[in-house]
Parts: structure tokens; C-alpha cells; sequence
């Protein structure tokens, strides 16, 4: 016995409300960060799914629905943004810093804002230990923080010459994906040589977010909801009314 006729216009738009959401939530998380040093916006990607239904009628024999892909980086370089602090950097063109994540593994970011711990080690802003040549953590004396200067190759310089380099890793955007502590995990990067390194001390690089943008695209991911939702509520008054006219048969 075959199933009676199905009708799938409610899940074609519950497919594009779920997609809407999902670019509500981006657009949100782009904004939240547009003062993230280093901070590279989001855009989800969607990919349509056709379905074949056992429809009658000819031309609607094919059903598109709305799949969620993830989200891509935008890669934009963001704009200097000056410290005064000497460890700070920005890495100019593509690339990312390497540093070790709170359970060990290696982990990557654009965010430039460096600090000495205790230790004497090289770290980010949230205690993040940085990485140089060969994935080893960078350890300053004592006595040369006062005279720490970072060149355009990212060599570390003190007043008795180099301590270290950091280790810039190059990537194809699609091989990074967020850990949710800020940091990007990322497989098959290439750590760059001296000579393609190019680093910017004294500042760092602002994120690349368009606030107006942003707004924008939030307002008309609103209206497309609304368009959507208005959609919905007639299917549904229509279905009532033939519900009622099929009541009233015979």
C-alpha cells in the first residue's frame, strides 16, 4: 500500500528559516567581535539539495531544500592598529600565528597582542604560550626584556643579538576551523621561511568586521524571516479552510 500524497512545503520552509538562523547567528558573532584583534569575519556557505518526490505534476517532481555548509573565513587583512608596545605584531598578508592551547595541542591566531610571562616565556594576551621555529615556546632573559625589539621577519631581537623567530604557518581558509576559545585549529599548514615572513611590530591588526555591513545583513535576514513566516501562516489559513469545506461535504 502506498503512502498518501505528502506535503512538504512546511519542511521546504522550515529548511530556509533553519538556514536564516544560521546566518542571523554568524552575522551576530561578526558583529560581538568587530573590536576582536585579529578577528576574521564569517560567512556561512549553503548548498542546495534537490530531492525527487512522486509528484503527479510534472514540474514540481523536484523539491529544493537548504543545507548548512559551515562558514568560510573572510581572509581581508584588517587595519594597523598602533600599541606602543613593542611585542606587539601584525602579520602582514597571509599566515598565522602558532601557539599552545590550554590542552597541549598547537593552535593558531591572528591576534597580535603579546606578553613575557614569569617565566620568561613569549605569550598572548590570555597566557597562551607562542611558538617559534620547530614549534618550541620562546623563553626571554630577564635582562634583555627592556631591550626586546621584533623584526620584519619575525625575529626577536635583545640587546645581545636574536632570541627566536616566530613561527608563522600559512594555511588554505578551509583548513582552519574555530575552537571556541579564540583560537583556530588548523591541519596542513605550511610554516613560512624568514623571507616570506612579513611582521609589523608595534601594533596590531584590527579585525576586518564591516559593522554597517553587518547591520545591514542582519536587517535583511529579519525581513526574509518575516517573508517567510508570512508564507507560512497563509499554507496553514489555507489548509484550515479546506480542512472546514471537506468537513462540510455530504
Amino acid at each position: 500500500m502506498k503512502d498518501g500524497p505528502v506535503d512538504i512545503s512546511s519542511y521546504v520552509l522550515l529548511s530556509q528559516e533553519q538556514a536564516l538562523r544560521r546566518r542571523m547567528d554568524v552575522a551576530a558573532n561578526n558583529l560581538a567581535n568587530m573590536n576582536t584583534a585579529g578577528f576574521k569575519r564569517e560567512q556561512p556557505v549553503f548548498r542546495e539539495y534537490v530531492e525527487k518526490t512522486d509528484s503527479v505534476i510534472k514540474p514540481a517532481n523536484k523539491t529544493s531544500f537548504v543545507l548548512d555548509y559551515g562558514a568560510v573565513h573572510d581572509a581581508t587583512q584588517g587595519t594597523f592598529q598602533p600599541t606602543g608596545n613593542a611585542l606587539d605584531v601584525m602579520i602582514e598578508g597571509k599566515g598565522y600565528l602558532s601557539v599552545e592551547a590550554p590542552d597541549g595541542t598547537t593552535a593558531y591566531t591572528r591576534a597580535g597582542l603579546l606578553k613575557m610571562l614569569p617565566t620568561g616565556e613569549l605569550a598572548t594576551s590570555s597566557g597562551n604560550k607562542v611558538l617559534g621555529e620547530g614549534g618550541k615556546p620562546i623563553t626571554i632573559p630577564p635582562e634583555e626584556a627592556p631591550n626586546l625589539s621584533i623584526g620584519l621577519d619575525g625575529t626577536i631581537n635583545g640587546r645581545t643579538g636574536p632570541l627566536g623567530r616566530l613561527a608563522v604557518t600559512s594555511f588554505d581558509e578551509a583548513q582552519l576551523d574555530p575552537r571556541g576559545d579564540g583560537l583556530l585549529r588548523g591541519q596542513g599548514g605550511r610554516e613560512l621561511p624568514s623571507a616570506e615572513t612579513r611582521i609589523r611590530g608595534g601594533g596590531i591588526e584590527g579585525s576586518n568586521v564591516n559593522a554597517i555591513q553587518e547591520t545591514t545583513d542582519m536587517v535583511e535576514i529579519l525581513r526574509a524571516y518575516q517573508t517567510s513566516k508570512s508564507l507560512a501562516d497563509s499554507m496553514a489559513d489555507m489548509r484550515k479552510s479546506a480542512i472546514d469545506k471537506l468537513s462540510r461535504v455530504g
